[in-house]
């Protein structure tokens, strides 16, 4: 679904591109998810694939937005609740986008992009050579410390389906929208921890690459 964004993608290029006039700006609001629209469910599934050549060109903002908030944004705003299911509610899984201009953790409660890097770290995020350049990589980490009731035999289960069903949702999005994406285990875990200063109790599940396909 073609939708007109001349405007956002200056605002995009400016603000998180590789050109960013100000890597100082801590938190960047994205507008309001499009939450009407879309191509129908079954012709989604249909096109759902895995695609691991990108262009580089930059995600216009509003399709940033709408991808994150497809990914794990609030669609319940009366109770907090959200686009994919946790264990118990948890709500355990954090999303980051690593950009050009640096690395941000998605803010669903304010439906904003805080900035923890202004490194761009997209190379370290796989171990595949297209995440270097592509667009956007997605790193979906699990905060076990919002895991509280869970046993230690149960967290990494959990931990996991619960990306997996955002993952799923960041495949169906880019299905509709025209995009392509990956999800991806092959991380340097360690390496990419050290270098997002996690905590010990964070830990990295999956990191999914999107962008526009190579035809």
């Amino acid at each position: 679904m073609k939708r007109p964004h001349s405007a956002a993608v200056l605002l995009f290029t400016c603000i998180l591109g590789s050109a960013a006039p100000s890597r100082s700006q801590t938190v960047i609001p994205l507008p309001a998810p499009r939450v009407e629209g879309g191509r129908p469910l079954m012709q989604v599934l249909k096109d759902r694939r895995s695609t691991r050549a990108f262009k580089p060109d930059t995600l216009p903002l509003p399709i940033l937005s709408d991808l994150l908030w497809a990914a794990f944004g609030i669609n319940r705003p009366e109770r907090g609740l959200r686009t994919a299911p946790s264990a118990v509610n948890w709500q355990e899984i954090d999303v980051y986008a690593a950009l050009p201009s640096g690395l941000f953790l998605y803010n669903p409660k304010t439906h904003g992009l805080e900035r923890v890097l202004s490194e761009d770290i997209r190379s370290a995020t796989g171990l595949q050579p297209f995440v270097g350049t592509a667009p956007l990589n997605l790193v979906l980490v699990a905060d076990y410390s919002r895991m509280a009731r869970g046993s230690a035999e149960n967290k990494d289960p959990w931990a996991w389906a619960d990306a997996g069903f955002i993952s799923q949702n960041v495949y169906l999005f880019c299905a509709s929208e025209g995009l392509g994406t990956v999800v991806r285990a092959m991380v340097d875990r360690p390496a990419l921890s050290e270098k997002m200063g996690l905590r010990p109790d964070q830990k990295i599940i999956l990191s999914q690459t999107v962008g526009y396909p190579v035809e």
